[in-house]
């Protein structure tokens, strides 16, 4: 009874804490005593799954695989709101309202996010579903990557509903898409266009704990059910903080009730200046009659209330000179255009230079050097160019002609089918591709190399002491002290941290050694798959995609990369230096051998196991746990709520169906 005492006290803390961190913004302990709490937790609930919630703050890290959202009716209808970009509209929308009501109302304004809508269900003060807006009338279950979502409560605090329903908007914090797409163009990903088709992309991914890696977060802003607190929007709404909920609050002007036009256009006007100052984008206020019996008088048409409008902002840009097309050269040798741009002030910042994409997108817009250009900011790492103001273009204007050659090196440039951009093939002799592979590999997610930065990775470079990460490790005290800014403790200090380095762990090896598309998280997945360098590198396609999230494009990267006779005298090399190319040995925790040679395929809801226990089962005791079910699978494990398809799949192919009571015989015989 210690044992689930100390499980419930922990989920009581770390569900404060975290509330406290994501929806109040004043963390009350530093993050590493929060991570002493979780870890307390997940080892308690590893050695006691009886005592274990399944709603437990450990769960936030996600690990369930879903192949397939089901789709769901929403119990109230989830439309859109219609829109408005001129204020002659909302006074018109007030005049309305007054008119078919008979009297004048109050009005709650608020914040158009940008993101991705959605609809949550709890009953009894748990998290019961998660639902897409979808088509209004049916949303696909992406309930499993909701709960990754730390400002989301799993179970609430306080006089809550029996049942209800909250809708929000799911959205990137700014600051995190931006490192987001720094990680993945470090990884010679393409950045991704904007927050919110990222975070869309995002909750329909198959891996929640991936998901949860992502960190999204949500400003809920909508109770609906028949037995709520009160009869106001706004009412419902700051009560819902009282549960646990993150939503707008009225002490920090997100939301405010308004008495009339002109109060909603304060708050419009006032949003429209300040909406840079936030960490997530809007576009836009939503303004709603306050009272619920109001809203039901109003009713609907046959595509959104009555009763609600979105006035929208213009998406702000400006217009400047664009002086120069420049070209830069990536990591993987892709080549970006680049606009300079004659300064101007555009979302509070002053923007010299823009992207301008790849050549299809200058020739689409026909962008030439001279241009008048407008000039968007979103969430992406630099603004973009996105029209051309004709009417001003210069009389001696010519077309632009992309670039055919590398603008360092002079190489032909190549372009790979069904990709936008072009690319610099000269791997290996492209002094740019050189040194920003080895800032990548000295990179803090890498090998975090103390008294190393991307200015000393150049000094070595063009002093030809370096030529790649293998050098780095030759490196001698009197030769680096010659340099420039080198004295004795910097040199020290640099040397000492290549040394350091040698206990990075493989798969920062394996993600710093910048094999295309091989990104942080996808190299944590080969190397606990794989368990060392060797393996991978002799892996044909089909073992490599039979790896979670490892599809063809990254199998096929890595193939390529390790057919380079250059690449595996790098590795060799690497390895010679003393670097880690294996996983560390991880304490035996099997049980018995006896699945060993079999593989499982779990499906569906259980009630003596969650699914993340079944698959620990079955690998405690030899087994094997894969995605989805072929013609080598042995086993398909089936829960309630299986998916048809998986069963169906099964029967065709002659896998056998069991149960996870029979899974419990198979252990135990």
């Amino acid at each position: 009874m210690e044992v689930k005492k100390r499980i419930a006290e922990l989920i009581e803390a770390l569900r404060k804490h975290n509330y406290l961190y994501y929806n109040e913004d004043a963390p009350t302990i530093s993050d590493f005593e929060f991570d002493m709490l979780m870890k307390e937790l997940q080892e308690l609930e590893e050695k006691f799954p009886e005592f274990a919630d399944e709603n437990s703050p450990s769960k936030r890290v996600g690990g369930e695989i879903t192949k397939k959202f089901e789709t769901i009716e929403h119990k109230y209808p989830m439309l859109s709101l219609s829109n408005s970009y001129n204020r002659t509209e909302l006074t018109e929308f007030d005049e309305r309202v007054q008119k078919l009501l008979g009297k004048a109302v109050d009005y709650t304004c608020e914040l158009k996010y940008d993101g991705v809508a959605i609809g949550i269900s709890y009953k009894n003060g748990k998290i019961e579903r998660a639902l897409t807006r979808g088509d209004g009338s049916k949303g696909d279950d992406i309930t499993t990557n909701v709960k990754t979502i730390r400002s989301i409560p799993l179970v609430l605090n306080g006089n809550y509903p029996d049942e209800f329903e909250i809708r929000g908007e799911i959205f990137y914090p700014l600051s995190v898409f931006k490192k987001l797409n720094e990680a993945r163009l470090e990884s010679g990903e393409a950045a991704l266009a904007n927050p919110r088709n990222a975070a869309s992309g995002t909750l329909k991914m198959q891996d929640s704990a991936v998901v949860a890696e992502r960190k999204l977060d949500c400003y809920l802003y909508y109770v609906l059910g028949e037995n709520l607190p009160y009869k106001g929007h706004l009412e419902n709404v700051q009560e819902s903080l009282k549960w646990g909920f993150k939503a707008p609050t009225v002490q920090k002007n997100l939301i405010r009730k308004c008495k009339n036009i002109d109060q909603i256009f304060e708050f419009i006007d006032y949003w429209e200046v300040h909406r840079h100052e936030l960490d997530f984008e809007i576009d836009g206020i939503v303004i709603k009659v306050n009272d619920y019996d109001a809203q039901e008088e109003l009713g609907f048409t046959a595509k959104s209330p009555r009763w609600a409008i979105a006035y929208k902002y213009q998406t702000e840009q400006a217009e400047t000179r664009l002086n120069e097309i420049s070209y830069q050269v990536g990591r993987t040798g892709a080549i970006t255009p680049v606009a300079n741009l004659e300064p101007v002030l555009l979302a509070g910042t002053t923007v010299k230079r823009a992207s301008l994409h790849n050549a299809d997108q200058i020739e689409k817009l026909d962008i030439r050097e001279g241009d008048l250009v407008q000039v968007e900011k979103g969430g992406e790492i630099i603004p973009k160019v996105v029209g051309v103001n004709l009417a001003e273009r210069p009389a001696d204007s010519t077309p632009t002609i992309y670039r055919t050659t590398c603008p360092e090196c002079e190489t032909e440039l190549v372009r790979i089918e069904g990709e936008a951009q072009h690319y610099c093939p000269n791997v290996w002799a492209c002094p740019p591709q050189i040194k920003a592979r080895m800032a990548h590999f000295i990179s803090r997610k890498a090998m975090d190399i103390d008294g190393l930065g991307e200015e000393t990775i150049e000094q070595l470079f063009d002093a030809g002491l370096v030529k790649n990460v293998s050098d780095l490790y030759r490196l001698k005290k009197d030769e680096l002290l010659l340099l420039d800014r080198m004295a004795e403790k910097s040199v020290t200090n640099l040397l000492e941290g290549l040394e350091k380095s040698k206990q990075v762990p493989f798969q920062r090896l394996l993600f710093g050694i910048g094999i295309r598309y091989v990104g942080e998280t996808v190299a944590k997945k080969l190397a606990k798959h794989f368990k060392n360098i060797e393996a991978i590198m002799q892996a044909t396609f089909e073992e490599l995609i039979a790896v979670d999230e490892i599809g063809d494009k990254i199998a096929e990267s890595i193939i390529l990369f390790f057919e380079e006779e250059r690449n595996l005298k790098l590795i060799e090399e690497l390895k010679e230096s003393g670097l880690k190319m294996e996983m560390e040995e991880m304490e035996d925790t099997s049980i018995s051998n006896v699945l060993e040679g079999k593989t499982f395929v779990v499906s569906g809801v259980f009630t003596l196991f969650s699914r993340d226990e079944l698959k620990k089962a079955i690998e405690d005791n030899g087994g094997k746990n894969v995605g989805s079910i072929s013609s080598k699978t042995n086993y398909l494990i089936a829960g309630d709520k299986m998916g048809p398809a998986k069963k169906e799949k099964a029967e065709k192919l002659g896998v056998q169906i069991i149960s996870e009571e029979e899974f419990i015989k198979m252990t135990k015989a």
